[in-house]
């Protein structure tokens, strides 16, 4: 009979502005697959693919983990964001010896810049409407 072999699976959770990345990580050659699409179909931009990569180049394991993404909210800036930060998270989880590498990048700290909430009387957030004497 033959045995099945578990394959160890890293997960970590990112988010970025109203953006959820659930990533996991498994050892592997080096995919990226988010969404169920490849990272160049998903992500437009080559800055936001370097931004994704990012954790794996500061912890020098570039091929070494295949990572599957599901990220929903928000849009490719605050994804590619969120998908960095659960990385990040996802690496540690791995091993605890990349935590002063990724600390020292700010990868594992959650960005709380957000939207400002809209205020009654005003148009936007702090802009009031114009003032008129008469």
């Amino acid at each position: 009979m033959a045995k099945k072999t578990k394959t160890v699976t890293y997960q970590g959770t990112g988010r970025r502005k109203t953006s959820v990345a659930r990533v996991y990580l498994t050892p592997g050659t080096g995919v990226i697959t988010i969404n169920g699409r490849d990272i160049d179909q998903y992500l437009p931009l080559e800055t936001l693919k370097m931004v994704v990569r990012s954790p794996f180049e500061v912890t020098d394991t570039i091929n070494a983990f295949d990572v599957m993404v599901n990220v929903y909210g928000g849009g490719f800036t605050g994804q590619a964001g969120a998908m960095r930060h659960g990385i990040s998270r996802a690496l540690l989880e791995a091993s605890d010896d990349y935590r002063s590498l990724l600390k020292s990048e700010g990868f594992l700290t959650r960005d709380a810049r957000a939207k400002e909430r809209y205020k009654y009387g005003l148009k936007k957030a702090r802009r009031a409407p114009q003032f008129s004497k008469r």
